[in-house]
């Protein structure tokens, strides 16, 4: 459920209030002396931002020297809460002219509690956008003297914003030339055994856009993913088209995004805001299509020597590349000197992390680099322990390749006054913990 606060309280460190605001009467105006008692007096701050005393619950959060608690009485969602006190701080600072703290409180009591009241009803979160709220709450806080300058913006429409709920973009944009950029960022998540075989794999992967469209246009993004093309075949009577599909996971949109048209025609509708912002993300567990395969063979000939031999294989296309590739072989803490031969890129040994980094800077699809090296150890007469093989990492970037398999099917724009767009789309995949064990 949300949050449904009951009391919200602003404090200074030493546990005085500076303003407070009940919105429920399950709690008495006297909650905040347990809070004080119990958790500020006993130097329990720092341990957890979640408290329990009595039948109400405690969700606080410093920011600068103001101490902000709120108070409930129910079984509530504290992300929730936790993410309504960043807004609203954000809401704040955006009337103080970017200041928070105890001063800008005492300076700014009447605004604050003008803005509490529009914030939260009744204990529920409202509206924080400060585009929208500036609409009809314009009276200016008192700004610090080190406080930037308001930017002048021009005014859109209040009443389309506030009952239309676009309070993302305002109206009355135009470019000469509209455009929308698309990129699909995914990161590789992979623990590999020696012998090659995949212990954990996933991708988390985000779509990013940029959009410059004058009006207020409306979008429709459809990929290849299987329940969006299951859907488009029902709707239109007709089979599915064949080709690869692929299942998304834990999938979070943009508000932008039309939620009722996604759940019932499975496609991703919406209103983009003006310039960059992130449209979605998801995460992917099945037909991850890795784009390097490791084999590492590591032999210990006595106590004093090693030999490292590497194979790296790129199973992208051949007229794909992988930018800024490195691999990083860990070695013991005892390596004296190292001796290297590797078919591509460089390769050195780095003792601050006990490593040695081969680094290619361009690597070609369907090719294998190898490298081998040797190690020569310090003996010890202290050191008996048998060496513990911490997994081999990389790092990569390959564009126009995605390891789920997601891809743009259309990307449609529509505004009333029927102008010409240019879409551009990029696929990106990068290396998020990508191990293979040695």
């Amino acid at each position: 459920m949300p949050v449904a606060a009951s009391a919200i309280y602003f404090l200074n460190l030493r546990g005085d209030v500076l303003i407070n605001r009940l919105y429920r009467d399950d709690v008495g105006g006297n909650m905040v002396d347990a809070f004080r008692m119990h958790i500020m007096q006993t130097k329990e701050l720092g341990t957890c931002p979640v408290r329990q005393i009595g039948g109400c619950s405690f969700f606080y959060m410093r920011i600068s020297n103001v101490y902000i608690v709120i108070v409930v009485s129910s079984n509530a969602n504290v992300a929730c809460a936790f993410k309504f006190v960043v807004e609203a701080v954000a809401l704040f600072k955006s009337y103080f002219g970017g200041a928070f703290d105890e001063d800008a409180i005492r300076n700014n009591f009447v605004l604050i509690y003008e803005l509490l009241d529009e914030i939260m009803d009744f204990g529920y979160p409202q509206n924080l956008s400060p585009e929208i709220l500036k609409l009809y709450i314009t009276q200016e806080g008192v700004r610090s003297p080190f406080s930037s300058k308001p930017s002048d913006k021009p005014v859109p429409n209040a009443t389309l914003q506030v009952t239309g709920a676009v309070g993302w973009r305002r109206e009355g944009l135009v470019y000469k030339k509209n455009e929308v950029f698309l990129d699909i960022v995914e990161s590789v998540n992979l623990l590999m055994s020696s012998k090659g075989s995949v212990l954990r794999c996933d991708v988390t992967g985000k779509i990013l856009m940029k959009c410059f469209l004058s009006g207020m246009p409306d979008l429709k993004l459809g990929l290849n993913d299987k329940i969006g093309l299951e859907k488009e075949s029902q709707l239109k009577s007709r089979p599915a088209k064949s080709g690869k599909t692929i299942e998304l996971d834990d999938v979070t949109f943009h508000q932008c995004v039309n939620l009722t048209r996604f759940n019932s025609e499975k496609t991703v509708s919406f209103v983009p805001p003006d310039g960059e912002f992130e449209l979605m993300k998801y995460r992917i567990t099945e037909g991850v299509n890795l784009p390097f395969r490791v084999l590492p063979t590591i032999k210990e000939l006595g106590r004093t020597r090693m030999e490292v031999n590497v194979k790296v294989k790129s199973v992208f296309g051949a007229k794909m590349f992988a930018l800024g590739v490195v691999i990083k072989i860990p070695v013991p803490k005892q390596t004296a000197k190292t001796s290297f031969q590797v078919t591509s890129g460089r390769a050195k040994y780095q003792a601050s992390i006990d490593c040695l980094v081969w680094k290619i800077r361009k690597f070609p699809g369907q090719t294998e680099p190898t490298l081998s090296a040797e190690v020569e150890l310090i003996s010890t007469i202290a050191e008996k322990k048998s060496w513990t093989r911490p997994p081999i990492q990389m790092e990569f970037q390959v564009p126009m390749f995605t390891a789920s398999g997601l891809r743009v099917r259309f990307l449609k724009v529509w505004e009333k006054s029927g102008y010409n767009t240019v879409e551009w789309v990029r696929y990106i995949t990068k290396a998020g913990s990508y191990e293979i064990r040695c």
